[in-house]
């Protein structure tokens, strides 16, 4: 039993469009209003400490959960909001749902309990961002005629494509809907099902073989049978239309927030043309990576990726680019969930195992290896081949040699011990100073010859 979703583009008419963003305008109302009402109630109670105050005489602390939101939203809304009646419940729902987790987010992230970069204070949303909702209760599902789909207070609305694969699972019963989101994306609204569905996936046509996939930029994966996954280079290809329409949006009037004009038509027009041409890219390598993953998941039995500094790799502003093209974060995402649901073994290799600098063949890890160096020489036994393919095979080569070097264990490996940089060696060769007291004494002006004691 998995969560799964089933996204469908919706093709509403002109009335239901203007419902649907009138349920996304309500969300975001709801997020701003209870997002004003815990910046009011911090403010306050910084205020109040700043004066002296502690304990119980400050402000009490406005609830922060879902359900408390929503308790103070139900005895405010007929003031604040007189024509909440005019929307579906749940659109406020989903609104202060939303700012509760952002809140929890960030307190978690302040104190510790939430790993990864600091997250920071929510921010009220503009009429100008992402517009969604979502909808848990109600009469939501798909139509009988397999091309509609019914939303609460809305109403029936059609779909660009066959909603089959979902109401198959309906009509079985291993599926159930959960929730519904509706959300505008490139000028397209999509509406995105949660199912809990039982799965079946296939075993994999070699349950017994192992592979090792090498990301890289020049090829877009290299696996260790030698087979090449060519890079598709999909935002490259596009950029000569991309920069044709941000020169043709520089010409023409934008919107201004020094004066607060408002863009022209022309301008409005271009803008669409420009995000539809992000949104093709996108979709593209989405779709390129939905099939590679899936691939391997049938396939093999056992995978083998190697846990990449992403992060790390695009602060380099000659390689960010392609980096961002290729897509490995997303590559890794697909492939953890489809190789659970498909009962296949995944492998994490360590981030600093060298899959490139060692051997396939002897094992000796080179010292140093450049990364315009495309072919794999090693001094030892003099074997010559590709650099990617090199590593990929060595990747392999962890799922059967030693089970320590993969997903969530230290490696100790050649050339790097994996101290940190207080500990390392220290003299001439690493030219790193030596703490004092510690290492080989260097004489940099040794005493006269006459004055030795004999």
């Amino acid at each position: 039993m998995v969560i799964q979703a089933y996204r469908f583009a919706l093709d509403p008419l002109p009335n239901q469009e203007r419902e649907l963003r009138s349920h996304c305008g309500a969300q975001r109302f709801a997020y701003n209003w209870g997002l004003k009402r815990i910046r009011a109630n911090l403010g306050q109670r910084e205020a109040e400490v700043s004066y002296g105050l502690s304990g119980g005489e400050l402000t009490p602390v406005v609830a922060w959960s879902a359900y408390g939101l929503r308790r103070d939203w139900n005895r405010a809304k007929d003031v604040v909001a007189p024509w909440w009646a005019e929307n579906s419940k749940e659109a406020y729902a989903s609104g202060l749902a939303n700012l509760a987790a952002a809140l929890k987010n960030w307190s978690d992230s302040r104190t510790g309990v939430r790993a990864g970069p600091a997250m920071r204070f929510p921010r009220y949303k503009r009429k100008s961002g992402a517009m969604s909702v979502r909808f848990t209760t109600g009469a939501l599902g798909l139509a009988d005629d397999r091309r509609h789909v019914r939303l609460p207070r809305i109403g029936t609305v059609r779909t660009c494509e066959s909603t089959r694969k979902l109401a198959r699972h309906l009509d079985r019963g291993t599926g159930r809907v959960r929730s519904a989101t509706v959300s505008l994306r490139a000028g397209t609204w999509f509406v995105s099902f949660s199912v809990e569905i039982t799965r079946a996936d296939p075993r994999p046509l070699r349950v017994n073989e192992v592979v090792g996939v090498d990301l890289g930029v020049r090829s877009m994966a290299v696996l260790s049978n030698g087979e090449v996954v060519a890079n598709p280079r999909l935002l490259e290809r596009s950029s000569r239309r991309v920069r044709v329409l941000q020169r043709r949006a520089a010409r023409r009037r934008g919107c201004d927030k020094r004066d607060r004009s408002s863009p022209s038509k022309r301008w409005l027009r271009t803008r669409a043309l420009l995000v539809r041409a992000h949104s093709r890219v996108a979709d593209l390598r989405r779709d390129g990576l939905h099939k590679l993953t899936t691939a391997l998941v049938r396939r093999y039995g056992t995978i083998v990726i190697e846990d990449l500094h992403i992060a790390g790799m695009l602060a380099n502003r000659r390689l960010a680019r392609v980096i961002s093209d290729v897509g490995w974060g997303e590559f890794r995402r697909q492939l953890e969930y489809k190789a659970e649901w498909a009962g296949v073994r995944l492998l994490v290799a360590d981030r600093w195992y060298p899959s490139s600098k060692r051997c396939s063949q002897c094992g000796v890890v080179k010292t140093k290896l450049r990364l315009n160096d495309r072919t794999f020489e090693c001094d030892s036994c003099g074997v010559t081949l590709d650099r990617d393919l090199n590593a990929a095979r060595n990747l392999a080569a962890l799922a059967t040699t030693s089970s320590a070097s993969c997903a969530g264990t230290k490696n100790s490996l050649d050339g790097n011990s994996g101290k940190p940089r207080g500990s390392r060696a220290t003299g001439t060769a690493t030219r790193r100073p030596a703490p004092a007291g510690v290492g080989q004494r260097k004489r940099s002006n040794p005493p006269a010859r006459d004055a030795r004691p004999s």
